[in-house]
């Protein structure tokens, strides 16, 4: 039977499942990082909050992670599942195993997470990334996914991997243990959520003698030449579906411009790429009951907001104010997320207008050390933390007027929906993510959320400050923009039936090749 071809561009609730949609699902979620045992990127709220929302949809979702050093045993007990886990290095000399144990924990969303313990690579080192054998650490929670799904009674009918730190996963399950009937009729989804990592070396500057075609055999795990494989590239090759995290970042990629070198694969394999707009926890971002905001408040009684506002200047030192246009910015400070423009156009609004800045995060020693010039030279207007935290955000987004996401690019974006669910308007490029959740104002037809720009330039962002500056003159009309805002429905419920959706695609896709090649392992359920 021939494989049904898919347009890239047909909405995902549209694709028809192979099995009912009343069937729950087993899935393996294999991530570098979850909420809350480790949280650095954004990748962990997303698995954390799709596993959770599919549990209730009443899926059997599972997550399969490194056993970090700092993960707190006293705060979450581990229960060994497999001990002595030996894993293949696949090294003709020297070390041919290494041998792992698994451990688990059931979380308060009733999630359950596999946590693959080895005291070299994981339990010595006080970060989740930043190392030079990077590569080595997670090759071997890609394959110790595979060996502990081989020796335990729980086997997934999907494999969901995500980012270039588990690309290699679907690679070792198509050659390496093709034929293991252990492993056999699983299918793989594979998650993009930001195509510029492709692994530890510059994509962009690969010579021909470094050039990885991502069908060669993955090297042995501690040959000098998996450094320069490209995971990201044999995740897209190997995976029976890959997906972004938003609609528009998925057609964005199969452009040199935004493609990473990577465009022309894409495009090659686009019937079997999707969007999916990632979501927030609506429980957990709740400023009715956010403990975290000092005034709580829900859309009917957004007239508190400002209490959380002046609040918010108090906690950064500047004048207490209504009046004052207070924006910010909660970002890692990168060339990315559109620093080089802010802070080329900031300087002349600060100036211009009656408006203060407050800006929370860390990044490149450049920006920080150009936004902590700006605050020395405007005391009075802008207020900095330079670093990283997990708990001023939710004030600031209780308390801003705006928030600014000026990205040259963003899969997704998760500061603009934070931002809307806090009654913060958000000043934002269009592209990726942002452009598929943020709609422009239209005073006159009273609808929009926010304000979108598209020109990737500073003075198209100044308008849009000015503009916003404005509009918030306005009483009635920005109170009506907040209503409109808060009330936006960006919850992980639908995105989390899209996914379960794309992994009954990923089933059927599997199904039928397998049948096509004469290896049809029927899966139960």
């Amino acid at each position: 039977m021939p494989t049904t071809r898919v347009s890239l561009f047909e909405p995902i609730t549209k694709l028809v499942p192979l099995t009912s949609a009343k069937t729950p699902l087993r899935v393996l979620l294999v991530v570098p990082e979850v909420s809350p045992y480790a949280t650095v990127g954004g990748v962990s709220r997303v698995a954390a909050h799709l596993a959770k929302e599919l549990v209730n949809l009443g899926h059997d979702v599972r997550i399969f992670m490194p056993k970090y050093g700092f993960v707190d045993e006293e705060k979450y007990p581990l229960e060994m599942v497999v001990e002595g886990l030996k894993i293949r290095t696949d090294q003709e000399e020297g070390v041919k195993e290494l041998i792992c144990n698994v451990k688990t924990h059931i979380n308060e969303w009733g999630v359950r997470t596999y946590f693959l313990e080895n005291m070299e690579y994981y339990e010595k080192r006080a970060n989740v990334y930043g190392y030079s054998d990077d590569p080595i650490r997670f090759s071997l929670l890609s394959r110790g996914a595979l060996e502990f799904l081989r020796h335990f009674e729980w086997k997934p009918q999907v494999i969901h991997s995500n980012d270039w730190q588990t690309g290699n996963l679907s690679n070792f399950l198509r050659t390496a243990y093709g034929k293991s009937r252990d492993l056999a009729g699983i299918a793989t989804v594979f998650t993009i959520h930001n195509l510029f990592y492709q692994g530890m070396f510059d994509h962009r500057q690969v010579s021909e003698l470094d050039f990885d075609d991502g069908k060669s055999p993955i090297a042995p795990l501690f040959d000098e030449r998996l450094r320069r494989q490209n995971f990201m590239k044999r995740g897209i090759i190997y995976s029976d579906v890959v997906n972004t995290v938003s609609e528009s970042y998925s057609r964005e990629i199969l452009t040199p411009e935004y493609g990473e070198g990577l465009d022309k694969l894409l495009l090659e394999v686009r019937s079997k790429l999707f969007g999916i707009t990632n979501g927030i926890d609506y429980e957990d971002f709740d400023p009715a009951t956010d403990p975290l905001v000092p005034y709580n408040f829900n859309v009917h009684m957004i007239h508190e907001r400002v209490k959380n506002k002046l609040a918010l200047q108090k906690e950064f030192g500047l004048p207490q104010g209504e009046e004052n246009f207070l924006v910010g910015m909660v970002s890692r400070m990168t060339e990315q997320k559109g620093m080089d423009i802010l802070l080329e156009c900031l300087p002349r609004f600060l100036e211009g207008f009656d408006a203060q800045f407050i800006v929370v995060g860390g990044g490149e020693e450049k920006y920080v050390a150009a936004m902590r010039d700006l605050q020395k030279k405007n005391p009075k207007k802008v207020g900095v933390h330079l670093m990283p935290n997990f708990t001023l955000p939710r004030l600031l987004f209780s308390g801003v007027d705006a928030t600014v996401v000026p990205s040259r690019f963003e899969p997704s974006g998760l500061t603009q929906l934070e931002s809307m669910r806090y009654g913060a308007i958000p000043i934002v490029r269009k592209t990726g993510g942002l452009a598929d959740t943020v709609v422009d104002l239209d005073a006159e037809e009273n609808a929009g959320t926010g304000f979108v720009f598209e020109d990737y330039n500073p003075w198209s962002l100044f308008a849009q400050l000015v503009r916003s500056q404005e509009n918030f003159r306005n009483k009635p009309l920005w109170r009506n923009l907040i209503k409109r805002a808060m009330a936006a429905d960006f919850s992980w419920e639908s995105s989390a039936k899209k996914y379960a959706d794309l992994y009954r695609r990923a089933i059927q896709l599997r199904a039928r090749e397998d049948a096509e090649s004469g290896r049809a392992f029927p899966q139960e359920g």
